[in-house]
């Protein structure tokens, strides 16, 4: 096939009718004469606002060679070549892998080793994902907790009550087939092409009850309720797993998915001498504004086209305090409390596939590094964490969280101009008492700059809520070149064990893991 790059419609005649005639321009050949378009990539240009913009790549074939198609068409057109994924088809290993873990790494280790004939076993201490959306809806109701299934813990993982956005910085041939399988699995074709895709936590609820189905129709086991508490060595080896402090599992290689809440098994591992090391992580608040003003801001008089979706946004600000940035920006979505353990508060964001919420809302994330932790050792950013989530939880006096007009926040006064979002609701106090002075000095320098770059920011009334604590993980076990711990057999994976950072970075190291694994015939 033929591949055109940076097909440029404008937003308001954005049709697959325009788009055929635009491929045909560029490849010089008559509309009939195009067997088959597909869509490779498709992103919004909203830089200029008076003309904003859909950009295409796409693959195309034709009624002719493309050798002599190609010889006539313009600059935008090569041909296409692209190198596809395949899992590993058969397994060598000699007894059935455990996995810990069924967020997206436990997800998709567990699918390329059920692909692959392993028949593994997966144990996640949380429940599936109905059960455990009617435990979440349940604490954004009532405030009740269930520390064990959550928005951290439970089918999903983590990123399960985070919006579902697949965008990643990495880049690996394995990223297309995470995508291809997450709409295989239910989520809308489009994830496979937008340049931002989303499933929406709603669509997600379907994606993995449908992924692991797959994994179980393949010989694999998926335990709920199954909380890894011991692991059982053999002269510096996995020689098998405790779980729920009863059931003894026999196995020889334990991959850890546990994603960067697990604080329990961090400690039980950094007791029991597994080698792991702080790492820097960022924490800060959520901004909410209003998802109409940002709208009309980028988008101007296109606001509104179907074709646009809701708007979004991306900043960094480098401060003499730190540096500061948007992360994980929830277009038409809501700030959720995110807490899992008793006493603390912490928040997240997440938006439905439809993205229509009225507010915007983004996490506003201060950089750490170790040496700004003021606890020392392998766990110390974990212990900062509880420190500032119970310092939330007291002075809210429960599981509401903190909030704050960004005028308030800046030393003025200013009422709401939007509504919180959050469940089971916020209480009104200062922020500077919740957060590390490292953090709100940073912010402060970071908000005016922000507002230069985006009016939505120099809404005084937009609020600030936190504390934003569970960004990513703030240790890494560490591993070697065959993605084992010093611990062998014992394969740290994922955000949790400080290798990646989203649904999809962590899903590509969960692949990873298991075709490393795969390869072992004797971890």
């Amino acid at each position: 096939m033929i591949r055109l790059r940076d097909i440029s419609l404008p937003a308001r005649e954005d049709s697959r009718a325009a788009l055929l005639r635009a491929a045909a321009r560029e490849l010089r050949v008559r509309e009939g004469d195009i067997l088959e378009m597909k869509l490779r990539r498709r992103s919004v240009d909203a830089r200029r606002r008076g003309d904003v913009r859909i950009l295409y790549t796409l693959d195309v074939s034709t009624a002719a060679e493309d050798a002599a198609v190609l010889k006539n068409a313009g600059h935008k057109a090569s041909a296409a070549e692209e190198y596809t994924y395949s899992p590993p088809a058969e397994s060598r290993l000699s007894s059935r892998p455990v996995i810990a873990g069924f967020g997206p790494a436990g997800m998709f280790a567990g699918l390329v080793l059920a692909y692959a004939g392993a028949r593994p076993i997966i144990f996640e201490r949380g429940r599936d994902v109905d059960a455990r959306a009617r435990d979440v809806e349940r604490f954004w109701e009532t405030g009740a907790l269930d520390t064990a299934s959550n928005v951290q813990f439970g089918e999903g993982g983590a990123g399960a009550f985070s919006d579902g956005k697949l965008n990643t910085g990495i880049k690996d041939p394995r990223i297309r087939w995470v995508l291809e399988r997450f709409v295989e699995f239910g989520a809308e074709e489009s994830v496979a092409y937008d340049a931002k895709p989303h499933v929406g936590t709603d669509r997600l609820r379907t994606v993995v009850k449908n992924l692991r189905e797959r994994i179980i129709s393949l010989g694999g086991e998926v335990r709920f309720g199954s909380a890894l508490t011991g692991i059982r060595l053999r002269g510096g080896r996995v020689a098998g797993v405790t779980v729920n402090g009863a059931e003894e599992i026999a196995c020889d290689s334990l991959i850890l998915a546990v994603g960067h809440s697990a604080r329990d098994t961090f400690e039980y591992l950094h007791a029991l001498g597994v080698p792991m090391e702080p790492k820097p992580f960022a924490m800060g608040v959520r901004a909410e504004h209003s998802q109409a003003a940002l709208n009309k801001y980028r988008f101007g008089s296109f606001a509104g086209l179907k074709s646009l979706g809701a708007a979004d946004y991306k900043l960094v600000c480098h401060t003499s305090a730190g540096s500061a940035y948007t992360f994980c920006m929830c277009p038409g979505g809501y700030v959720v409390n995110a807490s899992s353990e008793p006493g603390g508060v912490c928040t997240n964001g997440m938006s439905w596939s439809g993205r229509a919420g009225e507010n915007a809302n983004s996490a506003l994330l201060v950089g750490l590094d170790p040496s700004d932790f003021p606890y020392h050792g392998a766990l110390g950013g974990v212990e900062w964490q509880r420190e500032i989530e119970r310092r939330a939880f007291d002075a809210a006096g429960g599981y509401l969280a903190t909030a704050q007009t960004v005028g308030s926040f800046l030393g003025g006064s200013a009422a709401p101009s939007v509504t919180p979002t959050l469940r089971p609701g916020v209480k009104y106090s200062d922020l500077h008492g919740v957060l590390p002075k490292k953090i709100t000095s940073a912010l402060e320098l970071a908000l005016p700059e922000f507002a230069k770059r985006l009016p939505i920011f120099s809404d005084p009334g937009a609020v600030l809520t936190g504390p934003e604590t569970r960004s990513s993980s703030p240790v890494r076990i560490l591993r070697d070149s065959t993605r084992q711990s010093a611990v062998r057999g014992l394969f740290p994976c994922g955000e949790g064990a400080g290798y990646s950072g989203g649904i999809t970075s962590s899903a590509v190291d969960g692949i990873l893991t298991a075709e490393t694994l795969l390869s072992l015939s004797n971890p």
